[in-house]
C-alpha cells in the first residue's frame, strides 16, 4: 500500500467552505478511484488554513497514472482547486513498521 501526503494551504477565512468541498471531493470522486483504499484528512490547530490529506493507494501508478492522468483528476481540482493559496505539496509513501 502506499501512502499519498498532501500539504494544503487554504486562503484565509475559507475553511468551512473548504472543509465541505474537500470531503464532497473525497467521496463522489477519489472514492471511485481504481486502487482507492482510504483517506485520512487533518486540519491545523495552530494553522487553521493548514490541511494534511493522506490517500491510501494499492500502488504508486494507481495515483500517479490511473488518477492523475483521468477526467476524474479534474473534476476533483474543479472541487478543491480554487481554495489553495498554493499548489499542494505531494509526497509518497510506503510503510516501514506500525504499531498492533
Amino acid at each position: 500500500m502506499i501512502l499519498e501526503l498532501a500539504d494544503i494551504r487554504i486562503q484565509p477565512g475559507k475553511q468551512a467552505e473548504f472543509d465541505l468541498a474537500i470531503q464532497r471531493g473525497l467521496t463522489e470522486v477519489i472514492s471511485q478511484a481504481k486502487g482507492f483504499c482510504g483517506y485520512k484528512v487533518n486540519k491545523g490547530i495552530e494553522s487553521p488554513e493548514r490541511y494534511v490529506l493522506m490517500i491510501f493507494w494499492e500502488t504508486l501508478e494507481n495515483h500517479t497514472i490511473d488518477f492523475r492522468e483521468s477526467p476524474a483528476f479534474l473534476q476533483w481540482r474543479g472541487i478543491v482547486g480554487s481554495f489553495f493559496a498554493v499548489a499542494p505539496t505531494v509526497e509518497h509513501f510506503k510503510l516501514l513498521a506500525k504499531s498492533a
